[in-house]
């Protein structure tokens, strides 16, 4: 069975940082592209970084320069370090297993910003 599971998330002030973790199971990780999408209330689902089995990297323009993906395909997880955090950065945040924002997701860890 797959299974994506989010985790990290939380409430910061603007400027502050988080690291959010997903880890997965049921499936080949290491080859798999992954993603991070994010959605505000009321938002469309914005996918903001991904990154392939070999080490490609995407990040959208919102984030580049803030936020960093890896993974660790010995333990099967994927991290997004979020540096410099501004209030428009809250959302849910969900790994994908795709590259791109369509694709298999877990259930998402909130982030909020404060200013």
């Amino acid at each position: 069975q797959v299974q994506l599971v989010e985790s990290g998330g939380g409430v910061v002030h603007s400027g502050e940082s988080l690291t959010l973790s997903c880890a997965v199971s049921g499936f080949p990780f290491s080859n798999q592209a992954m993603s991070w999408v994010r959605q505000a209330p009321g938002e469309e689902l914005d996918w903001i970084s991904g990154i392939t089995g070999n080490g490609r990297i995407f990040y959208d323009a919102s984030v580049k320069g803030r936020f960093t993906i890896s993974r660790d395909n010995a333990n099967e997880k994927l991290y997004l370090q979020m540096n410099n955090l501004k209030p428009k950065d809250s959302a849910v945040y969900y790994c994908v297993k795709a590259w791109g924002p369509f694709g298999l997701r877990g259930q998402g860890t909130q982030v909020t910003v404060s200013s």
